[in-house]
């Protein structure tokens, strides 16, 4: 897809890498010759673009993870994270992050487990089904990405143990509705995805018509937007929950 592109001749490409070192060859290639690169929502490696267009910082990301986990268990507990993919950089930071917050903020937080779900809801289920049988005293699973959290909330429902096991992560509201609205789930992280594409867009034909970011940039609706070196920054996570999710149709 990639080489299509660039045998047209776009004049930028922005692409969200699964894996941070996959794409950083050809995404190389498309920067030398000379199409402005950008990536968005996951990160590639290696200088391999131009920008980031960054949801939101690494640090908000994880500290609201476990600000909320820790809000919902009274600060301790055993707990457990079903990630995506153990190679996506976004989510391994995201991790990092999560542990600092731990140390810092909810010490009585301790992780069991660290389990991928490959990006798989069916096997998202099925790992969260295992955690519980295999950590029978857990009261928190974390579930990061937008599949993992539903396989997750699913799991916990299915065994009885919705308002037992706090379940907490990143999906989007409709992905989550149902199991807010039945209890399963309190709280839902994320940004606006809607608003993560269009500031992409928006920063992809300002870097092709200007050559560079400056350290904001005029993003349309929603406003200025701060750009930290290579970063762009969409702001602050949103949250979700039984008084505001149904404002939200993505």
């Amino acid at each position: 897809m990639l080489d299509t592109w660039m045998a047209l001749g776009l004049d930028a490409i922005a692409v969200a890498p699964n894996d941070p070192q996959a794409l950083a060859p050809t995404l190389k290639r498309a920067m030398q010759q000379g199409i402005k690169v950008l990536t968005w929502d996951a990160d590639s490696a290696d200088e391999s673009r131009h920008y980031f267009v960054n949801q939101a910082t690494y640090s908000d990301i994880g500290s609201g993870l476990v600000d909320i986990m820790a809000e919902q268990l009274g600060g301790e507990g055993d707990v457990a994270i079903v990630t995506g993919s153990l190679t996506a950089a976004n989510q391994n930071i995201w991790m990092e992050w999560m542990n600092k917050r731990i140390a810092a903020a909810a010490p009585g937080l301790n992780i069991v487990a660290v389990r991928p779900s490959e990006e798989d809801q069916q096997l998202a289920y099925q790992v969260s089904q295992d955690l519980l049988k295999a950590h029978p005293n857990i009261r928190g699973l974390w579930g990061i990405t937008s599949v993992a959290f539903p396989g997750a909330a699913a799991a916990v429902r299915d065994a009885g143990r919705g308002g037992e096991v706090a379940v907490v992560g990143l999906a989007t509201p409709n992905g989550m509705k149902e199991y807010v609205h039945d209890g399963t789930v309190k709280t839902v992280l994320l940004w606006n995805p809607v608003d993560l594409g269009y500031l992409t867009v928006r920063a992809a034909v300002t870097a092709v018509r200007d050559g560079a970011l400056g350290e904001t940039l005029d993003a349309g609706r929603l406003g200025n937007v701060r750009v930290l070196g290579d970063q762009v920054l969409l702001g602050a996570p949103m949250r979700f929950d039984r008084d505001n999710i149904d404002q939200f149709d993505f």
